[in-house]
């Protein structure tokens, strides 16, 4: 019953996939006339730059090397280049519908552009590689955002406790062993008292992750009260049991449906993802069952990949809760869309005595592009009373 869901579901994607690569195709080709030079390096270009994304993901399974790692990196930057040029056709048809019931275009025929129309294609690649540049170059830029919660709740031991949180990292091909040495040695810097790793540490497979020996940089992750992570979406998807055990293996400590005692009066659980049944066919717990043996009178933290049991988590009692997923979007104006499936896209929120962190992520998935919005690394400062 799964592979058959798996096949309709990537049929589906497929095949939107497809269509909207040849409205763009389709359109950018009738800019270019038969004879102009162009023409041909379009063709085999758009070929290249469409295909290449899942010739990639494919290869990745069947032969890692150094070829599916060109056709992933540049499938990659292709599915950010793809949205936005499909923005400016759209924009550009548009235009045009609007010109059929109310003529406005003829009093600018006279204008170059108009009259080499290769020109506007040319304008729209130009346009779109800078802006996929400078996604780029954002997207290994992340910042150090701070939050400060006061929890009004006791603890004998702390005052202050600093966490370093982190989301959809998503290690693999794209993000590799520069970018993630780079955010180890950024969250090392933060001094902080625990680190949390809130989904989406692999990005599905884990034979690029094995081949970069990234474990051996996650290794150098240390904070006193130890280094913790839940299972996201894109464990589920390359197979839950082997990510887990690999990052296990490399010192992170994988919390499943549980909670644990870090102080007389703080505690941190963590859910496993909310699409382990559809990948594996695991129910994970009500967050009430993972908060039965918590008192009362405790602060807890609670880590849950997807922002999607907000309401379960407050009405159970929890003090903190640290999700990730949504990347916000990752791609402007993909943010609309998060905010209008969501409860809670991105930021901290209260929801009756419950904190509600979501962060957009710190690294990338697919495009190794962000627009709109910064990669971050929280440091959280919780305040209690003596």
């Amino acid at each position: 019953m799964r592979m058959v869901q798996f096949l309709i579901f990537f049929g589906i994607v497929l095949t939107v996939y497809s269509l909207v690569n040849y409205y763009i195709f389709s359109r950018g080709l009738r800019t270019l006339e038969t004879g102009n030079p162009l023409r041909i390096w379009y063709i085999i270009g758009f070929i290249f730059l469409s295909a290449s994304f899942i010739l990639g993901r494919v290869l990745e399974k069947v032969y890692l090397s150094h070829l599916s790692d060109l056709f992933t990196w540049a499938g990659s930057f292709w599915l950010a280049a793809m949205l936005y040029f499909f923005l400016i056709v759209l924009v550009v048809d548009l235009v045009r519908l609007a010109d059929y019931f109310v003529p406005f275009l003829h009093h600018v025929s006279d204008f170059l552009v108009f009259r080499k129309p290769y020109l506007i294609t040319i304008m729209a690649a130009v346009s779109v590689f800078l802006l996929v540049l400078a996604g780029h170059i954002n997207a290994i830029s992340p910042v150090v955002r701070e939050i400060k919660i006061n929890t009004g709740k006791p603890n004998s031991q702390f005052t202050t406790l600093t966490i370093a949180m982190a989301s959809d990292i998503h290690l693999g091909t794209i993000v590799g062993k520069k970018r993630i040495g780079k955010i180890v040695e950024k969250i090392n810097g933060l001094d902080a008292d625990i680190i949390l790793f809130a989904g989406d540490l692999v990005d599905e497979d884990l034979a690029p992750v094995i081949r970069q020996n990234l474990g051996a940089t996650l290794s150098r992750l240390n904070a006193p009260l130890g280094v913790y992570a839940v299972t996201g979406n894109h464990e589920y998807i390359g197979g839950a049991e082997k990510a887990v055990s690999y990052l296990q293996n490399h010192g992170i400590k994988i919390l499943s449906d549980t909670a644990i005692k870090l102080t007389e009066h703080l505690y941190l659980a963590g859910r496993e993802d909310f699409e382990s049944r559809r990948f594996e066919d695991f129910t994970r717990k009500d967050v009430s069952e993972i908060m039965q043996d918590v008192p009362q009178e405790a602060f807890t933290i609670m880590m849950d990949h997807q922002p999607v049991a907000i309401r379960e988590a407050s009405d159970a009692g929890v003090g903190l809760l640290l999700c990730g997923h949504t990347h916000h979007g990752q791609l402007w104006p993909l943010n609309f869309v998060t905010d209008a499936v969501f409860l809670h896209s991105f930021g901290l929120k209260q929801f009756d005595e419950t904190m509600v962190y979501v962060s957009n992520g710190v690294g990338s998935w697919g495009p190794p592009v962000r627009i709109g919005n910064r990669p971050e690394i929280v440091r959280i400062t919780l305040h209690f009373e003596p």
